[in-house]
């Protein structure tokens, strides 16, 4: 893992997480993550949009709906930090270990692999972003009856 401060540092054919796209991050990207990496932005979301539309070159992919469980967005669906972001592609495209690995860092970490389990174990057993998105639906679903 490395840090950038500008966006032409950022690898060249990496999997963009982008909450934009309209292609879903899926097992699939698993091969480019290998071979190019995996870039999340941190940046306010009031900025994000102009940024990552029209600066951020790559294959973009949005996650499937995952819980925060940071503190500042606990229990909110979507509104994940930037650690979360990576962890969940890196989980879904089965670097669980790299995956643990980040989350310790945080002491609330383990929450968010927590609350999310379910999610996380299904989106990694997709073949594809169309899975991903039928999945995502029922998860949906299931939170508004709740």
């Amino acid at each position: 893992m490395r840090i950038v401060h500008q966006i032409k540092f950022l690898p060249k054919r990496a999997v963009v997480l982008n909450p934009f796209s309209k292609i879903a991050f899926s097992p699939a990207d698993k091969n480019r993550i290998e071979n190019f990496g995996l870039a999340a932005l941190d940046c306010s979301w009031e900025h994000a949009e102009k940024v990552l539309l029209k600066h951020v070159k790559g294959t973009s992919r949005c996650l499937p709906i995952l819980i925060a469980g940071n503190p500042v967005n606990f229990g909110k669906p979507a509104e994940l930090s930037t650690v979360e972001a990576l962890v969940a592609a890196l989980c879904i495209a089965g670097f669980r270990e790299e995956a643990s690995e980040l989350l310790s860092i945080f002491k609330w970490g383990h929450t968010f692999v927590e609350i999310n389990h379910e999610r996380l174990e299904s989106y990694a057993n997709a073949k594809n972003s169309t899975e991903i998105i039928k999945m995502q639906k029922r998860f949906m679903e299931n939170m508004e009856t709740c």
